[in-house]
């Protein structure tokens, strides 16, 4: 087992290298071995979430030692089966659409290097069973992963690669000072050790945790994209490729999501204050990544926002977990679930977004809008993602959205019982529970402006629509395989939840130390279709009073034609608004006049000590200049000139300033020594010197026997 686990992770990177060496030679060879590797790793990773299942194979723990001192740690679960074999199907169904998506891309040789690099620091994420070990595959999984948002080149692209590389390394700093304090706290990293350690610590350790925990949750936060760090994700989607951006959105994002979920149900297990805090941090990220979702009028920034927003549900539901302490089972399973979910449907947008995009090569609404009109496997594709990220019943969305909705209820009852003390309030929590169904609203509203945007509506290029319409073969048959059959899962997946989706649940109950539901749930009860027929309702509302009438605008000579206006105000973008400035601008402005300050002040302060307490003082006998021998010389000399004064110098007296002349004599041939000295030339001239002394040396002493 433990042979497989490794081979998760160092098969991709060792099949990176292979690739990129046979892509040197032959392109056709290079892409059959890159989709064998994913494929292959998908096949190990498959067996090894059945084998959690028929065995229960937990806490298996797998090292390699003495790697930067600590040793790499390694375990399996059912959370890490399940979400080792999702990492990697995607890779293989991403991997399997970029050979038709990148066949007129330059640097495809980079690409498929650091897309194989990626997938084997992903899994080494996933399987590891301490936070040195997550740190060390998560960073290698952001630096490798840059790489794809800067692939084009473009001056685009490489500002959006800084702004995710920016992100990253602060996150990833920050995270390290907190796996310092964690280390120094509680003298362990594994998560097991870890689990519970907050209600056993004292005081003092309890705010040092706190502060690790802080720091942690930076990091994590960062690469999950919760607010207000979720700024590299409208900027990185949009530049990088599609199969790219599917991963990026699909499953790095889980990577963070991942080491939050560890942060909540190990090293704050039971704490509401912590489920306090990543509450709100999740209420905000939903609201906020629906809102830039609907204002956005990029097909892949929208899809970008989305997934910020879709994170924002994910952190309700682990902030609901940690509220509700030990009956947290159904936030916690639809916590795992959305997570799940959110992969799989990102997975069918993106690429249906990328078979857009390698047609025509746009992605502005108004000019790809009409492109999805009789294209009819292209309509099922997208429809099918649509109909899942809006929380549509019947579809998967829904299941993980209700079990999350169900928890804030569950709270909200609990807190009307007296069962338990909250930490807010009931009105606050109603608030809440309506954000949470407008945020499903605005999903609605965005999916549903995509979706006319590209099947239902025709460009207003009249030539531009009939060239579209009569694009036949917009993919071939690999592509489109991939793309049935990942969106043939959604729709699966939510007719079938007690088959499917609450065993996918029960993979992840040891993992989130959570137990399992008491009793089936009945998703399609009235009770829950009604908090779904809400949001399709708000959603509606929205699509038909906001979108089409203040997020599109008249047209044309006749003021017929309605196009869309981006209304994103320029104060919603943290980046320029904010982290820019203030990192570029005002940080090295403010620090540097400190320290130009104190420099000035520490300078004013010696200066002040030597007029004042410390005043030079002249030295007994102090020569004002030379030395003693040149002053001695200069005396001699002084005698010899007055002697010649008042004899053959008495009509024409000379007064020359030996004392300064001999001086200025002193330090040039002072100087010209030093400068000999301190030269390369006298140093190699001083050895040749020694080397001859030695070898006369040796040659007398075997001449004359001494």
């Amino acid at each position: 087992m433990n042979i497989l686990i490794c081979s998760t992770i160092f098969l991709p990177m060792a099949a990176a290298i292979l690739c990129y060496a046979a892509g040197r030679f032959h392109k056709t060879a290079r892409d059959y071995l890159a989709c064998a590797a994913t494929g292959i790793t998908f096949i190990i990773c498959l067996y090894l979430a059945i084998q959690t299942i028929n065995h229960n194979d937990s806490g298996i723990l797998w090292e390699i030692p003495y790697v930067c001192g600590m040793g790499l740690h390694f375990t399996l679960d059912g959370f890490r089966g399940l979400y080792g074999t999702i990492a990697a199907f995607m890779w293989f169904m991403s991997t399997l659409f970029s050979r038709e998506y990148f066949a007129h891309y330059h640097n495809r040789n980079r690409y498929y290097l650091f897309l194989l690099l990626t997938l084997g620091a992903t899994e080494g994420v996933f399987f590891s069973a301490d936070f040195y070990t997550t740190f060390i595959f998560f960073e290698i999984m952001s630096l490798t992963s840059y790489v794809w948002v800067a692939h084009d080149e473009r001056k685009e692209s490489l500002r959006a690669a800084s702004t995710y590389l920016a992100v990253a390394v602060i996150g990833g700093l920050v995270m390290l000072m907190g796996i310092f304090l964690l280390y120094d706290t509680a003298g362990t990293l594994f998560f097991r050790d870890l689990s519970g350690i907050l209600l056993r610590s004292s005081s003092s350790d309890s705010a040092q945790i706190w502060i690790a925990g802080l720091c942690l949750l930076f990091g994590f936060g960062a690469k999950a994209g919760a607010f207000p760090l979720h700024i590299w994700l409208p900027k990185a989607h949009p530049v990088a490729p599609a199969p790219a951006s599917a991963l990026l959105s699909g499953i790095l994002t889980k990577a963070g999501m991942y080491g939050i979920l560890i942060l909540t149900a190990c090293l704050f297990l039971g704490s509401s204050l912590w489920g306090g805090l990543i509450l709100l941090l999740g209420v905000f990220t939903m609201v906020i990544g629906a809102l830039l979702a609907l204002l956005s009028i990029d097909l892949k920034r929208t899809l970008a926002c989305s997934s910020v927003s879709q994170i924002g549900f994910i952190l309700v539901g682990t902030g609901m977990s940690g509220l509700l302490g030990e009956d947290n089972v159904l936030a916690m399973r639809g916590s795992l679930l959305h997570m799940v979910n959110h992969s799989l449907i990102k997975l069918v947008l993106f690429m249906a977004a990328g078979v857009v995009f390698m047609n025509i090569h746009k992605l502005d609404l108004n000019e790809i809008r009409g492109f999805g009109r009789k294209k009819p496997l292209l309509h099922y594709i997208f429809l099918m993602g649509a109909l899942g990220i809006g929380g549509i019943p019947l579809w998967n969305g829904y299941i993980s959205k209700t079990l999350l909705h169900e928890s804030i209820a569950e709270y909200m009852l609990l807190l009307r019982s007296g069962t338990i003390t909250g930490f807010y309030s009931i009105s606050f929590m109603k608030g809440v529970e309506w954000i949470f169904l407008i945020s499903g609203g605005l999903t609605v509203a965005y999916m549903s402006k995509l979706y006319a945007c590209l099947f239902l509506e025709k460009n207003t290029d009249a030539s531009l629509q009939e060239k579209y319409d009569g694009m036949k073969h917009y993919m071939n048959k690999t592509s489109a395989s991939v793309l049935v059959i990942s969106a043939a899962l959604l729709p699966l997946m939510g007719l079938l939840p007690g088959i499917i989706m609450d065993p996918v649940a029960d993979m992840g109950q040891a993992f989130l130390q959570t137990g399992s539901l008491p009793e089936p749930l009945s998703y399609f009860s009235l009770k829950n279709l009604s908090g779904a027929a809400v949001s399709l309702f708000i959603g509606a509302f929205l699509y038909f009073v906001v979108v089409r009438f203040w997020l599109m605008k008249r047209t044309g000579q006749q003021k017929t034609e309605r196009i869309y206006v981006n209304h994103l105000p320029h104060w919603m973008d943290l980046e320029e608004l904010l982290y820019r400035p203030v990192l570029l601008k005002i940080l090295p402005f403010t620090f540097g006049m400190i320290c130009r300050f104190l420099d000035s002040l520490v300078d004013t302060i010696v200066v002040i000590l030597r007029k004042t307490l410390l005043r030079d003082s002249k030295l007994p006998r102090e020569l004002p200049q030379g030395t003693p021998l040149t002053h001695m010389c200069a005396c001699i000399a002084a005698w010899i000139q007055w002697l010649g004064n008042q004899t053959i110098h008495k009509k024409h007296p000379r007064n020359q300033d030996y004392d300064h002349k001999f001086a200025l004599f002193y330090e040039e041939l002072s100087e010209n020594s030093m400068m000999i000295a301190r030269s390369m030339s006298f140093g190699l001239l001083l050895f040749c010197i020694g080397l001859i002394l030695t070898v006369a040396y040796l040659f007398i002493k075997d001449v004359f026997g001494l």
